[in-house]
């Protein structure tokens, strides 16, 4: 690597870390509900119920099929470790509810200490950030999570062994 690109890849690292470290402090609001069980890298089963389903799914993140081997099982993975049997505090956006299938999930964001984890997976490069209006509370966050994931090369984008398909892509 020539030391031109070098320093102007250690430039966007530095910039990225400072956009991201602008952001201002985050007081989430919802309520706080004990984890049955991890479903994916982008959803979860609550204990209790939220209205008529205990199935969450994370807004603003798409994880990766579990036959997008090995990223599937690995976004699963490190969101059970990162709930670690611990409580988790769900909060909503302007629509609460996803449909797909004949099959309902409430939709929010997920934070275990003060973390947000569809911003921590989209940072690790285990999810892609992923759109969908009129729920962009955290949006910025995530997206710009998921540009600190590239330009690393963490996860998914880790340029010798990168997702070839995204996972929208591979449903298809």
């Amino acid at each position: 690597m020539n030391a031109t690109y070098r320093g102007w890849t250690y430039f966007l690292i530095l910039m990225l870390l400072f956009l991201m470290g602008c952001q201002s402090a985050v007081t989430p609001q919802g309520i706080t509900v004990p984890v049955q069980r991890i479903l994916s890298g982008q959803s979860l089963e609550i204990a209790g119920s939220l209205e008529a389903s205990n199935r969450i799914r994370l807004i603003g993140i798409d994880a990766p099929d579990f036959k997008q081997e090995p990223w599937g099982e690995q976004a699963k993975q490190r969101l059970q470790e990162l709930i670690n049997n611990q409580p988790v505090l769900l909060e909503t956006d302007v629509e609460t509810k996803y449909c797909f299938n004949n099959r309902c999930n409430q939709l929010a964001y997920v934070w275990v200490n003060n973390k947000l984890l569809n911003e921590e997976l989209a940072k690790e490069g285990l999810v892609l950030a992923s759109r969908r209006e009129p729920n962009t509370k955290y949006q910025k966050r995530i997206e710009h999570a998921q540009e600190y994931a590239r330009i690393m090369g963490n996860g998914i984008w880790n340029p010798e062994k990168p997702m070839r398909e995204t996972p929208a892509e591979f449903r298809k």
